[in-house]
Formats: C-alpha cells, structure tokens, sequence
C-alpha cells in the first residue's frame, strides 16, 4: 500500500516539443479562413481545446464563426499539425520521466486537450508504456481550462482528484487543476513564464520533465 500521489501528465508542451508546431498550424489555418492573427497572440492560447481556441481567436479579431467554420477550421489546423510531426521531438526528460513513473509503479495518466489521432504518434515519441490511460478531447464534454480531462484521468487510475498532481505547461493546464481540485504543478517547457504559472495555481515550477525528474522527491514521489 502507498500513499504516493498519483501524476496527471499534459502533452504537447509538457512530454513533447510540439506547442509551436500547433500554433504555426493554427496560423496557417486561420489564414486560409481569411483571419490574419500574429503567431504569437496564437500560442498564448495553445492548450486550450480545438474549438474553444478557434473561437477565442475569431473573436479577437472580429469574426464570427458558424458550427461548420469551426469544423473547418479544426480539420485544417490538424492536416497541417501532421505535416510538421517529422519536426515534433520529445521534450528533454520526457522519457527518462515516463520509465521511472512505470518502475516505481506510480499510478499515472495523460491528459491531453488533443484529439486522439493527433496525439497517438505524439505518444509514440515518449514510448508510452502498455496500460497507460490517456484522456484526450474524445473522451471529454470540455477540454482544458474545464476540468474534464484531468477529473476524467483520476477517475481512470482510480484515485480522488484531490490526491492527484496535474503537471502542465499552460495556464489552460494549471487552472484546469486549480478547477479541478488537483495540486497544479507547472514546466517552462510550452513557453510560459514562471510568474504566469505560478499565478495560474502552480504549486511548483521546473523547467521541464528532466528538471521535474529531478526534484521529482518535492512532489512526495520517492522509492520506498
């Protein structure tokens, strides 16, 4: 018996090195709708869901977009987030932390505010152990910041929310936990500042899944 907490693990930005890759997609998209958005007011949005992002995006610029625009707009952005996958890596540590998590037989999920098919070959790059649960945006009413994904993910290990630590990049990720009643813990690694993480609800920062690996005994993860 453990009472070690259970970790909620984001994607893109977290485990793999794939948030500008989404936002070049999602500029590239947007420019095919007719909607002109500087690439940088595109990653501060990077995390949230597909749909809520497209419409964040319309909005700021002064469109409106009809259900099928939307859905136009996110089969675009997909199509063109595949064809960068070549450029996509793992992010420093990321696998180092995924064969630790499994050795030490620490209950932990993924939570992604992505569809599942672009995220299977993302997890394909951190060689995401057999039985590992992953939530993705199928599995979820909303996607980050709701708390759906990471509440869905503790319920698939079996353990209460509140027990649980949420590590992602975005301020979608942290507040979601802060919603979800997760400890938050943030990484440097999608693009964000530590000030920004930490006011979004992050317990801890670290630079990314190496560093988090390293200090992983402040997370109360130790060998027993």
């Amino acid at each position: 018996m453990t009472d070690r907490p259970a970790l909620l693990l984001d994607l893109d930005g977290t485990l793999v090195d794939s948030v500008y890759q989404h936002a070049i997609a999602w500029h590239k998209a947007l420019e095919l709708a007719g909607i002109k958005l500087s690439v940088w007011r595109i990653h501060r949005r990077i995390g949230m869901s597909g749909g809520l992002l497209a419409d964040s995006l319309a909005r700021e610029t002064g469109h409106e977009l009809s259900e099928k625009d939307a859905a136009k707009l996110k089969k675009a952005h997909a199509r063109l987030f595949a064809a960068q996958l070549p450029d996509v890596r793992p992010l420093p540590g990321a696998q180092d932390l995924v064969r630790h998590l499994t050795k030490m037989r620490v209950a932990w999920a993924v939570a992604t505010s992505g569809a599942l098919a672009s995220a299977q070959p993302l997890l394909k790059l951190v060689n995401l152990p057999p039985g590992v649960p992953v939530i993705t945006r199928d599995d979820v009413a909303h996607a980050k910041p709701n708390p759906d994904l990471w509440i869905a993910a503790a319920l698939r290990l079996g353990v209460p929310i509140e027990s649980a630590i949420a590590v992602g990049d975005s301020v979608w990720d942290l507040l979601a936990a802060r919603r979800a009643r997760a400890l938050g813990v943030g990484v440097l690694s999608g693009g964000y500042g530590q000030d920004e993480l930490e006011r979004a609800g992050a317990y801890r920062v670290y630079e990314d899944a190496a560093d988090l690996l390293l200090h992983i005994d402040e997370l109360g993860i130790r060998a027993e």
